[in-house]
């Protein structure tokens, strides 16, 4: 039996006038592309690595040395591979609440702005990235592998990441004013949607 203050002390009220604005999309396909695919390989890669170190160090009492360095490297590409699908998507977290408060017009042109930001941001991390790869020669400890490859991934994550933001920013910059409220204001709706279905679960 649930405890009315456990959700939010209206009795589910407020998810009952959620659903009301968003569209249940739990039974939705997946929307996974061919560009998302780096980010899940590497995710499955380091849970199998995770589980590796566990096993042989706690069922064996034989931990296999490399298993920490990689799992450290392969956390850190899952991020960025992962950001890639999240810009993709458009789905950066965001604060949307100060929209609300602005014109159709001036709201667009500040979101336009935000999103030219974020790409001369990824586009700017990016050339470092590929500059520390250049200059990185040495290798991991634990194996004959350059160090200058997590920075590649990290490069082309960053890389990814400018490009969609700069079709976004296109899109963005011809859309109608009240269109990218809209969108604003869907994507605010979504986040209330899933945290909704997380407090049902």
């Amino acid at each position: 039996m649930s405890d009315p203050d456990m959700n939010g002390g209206d009795g589910g009220r407020g998810r009952d006038a959620a659903r009301l604005f968003v569209e249940d999309d739990s039974n939705a396909p997946l929307d996974i592309r061919l560009v998302d695919l780096p980010g899940l390989i590497a995710l499955w890669g380091l849970a199998i690595i995770v589980f590796l170190q566990f096993f042989t160090r706690y069922v064996l009492n034989d931990s296999l040395a490399w298993t920490e360095e990689f799992a450290r490297y392969v956390l850190i590409v899952v991020a960025f591979l992962g950001a890639v699908t999240v810009s993709r998507k458009g789905t950066h977290i965001f604060l949307e609440f100060f929209y609300r408060y602005l014109s159709p017009r001036t709201g667009k042109w500040l979101n336009v702005l935000m999103e030219a930001l974020t790409t001369l941001f990824w586009g700017y991390l990016a050339w470092l990235a590929v500059k520390l790869a250049l200059k990185t020669k040495t290798k991991m400890a634990s194996a004959e592998i350059p160090k200058s490859l997590l920075y590649w991934a990290v490069a082309v994550g960053l890389a990814a990441m400018a490009v969609y933001s700069l079709i976004w920013l296109i899109r963005k910059i011809r859309q109608r004013p009240e269109d990218v409220m809209q969108e604003i204001e869907s994507h605010a709706l979504a986040e209330i949607s899933t945290d909704t279905r997380d407090d049902t679960v």
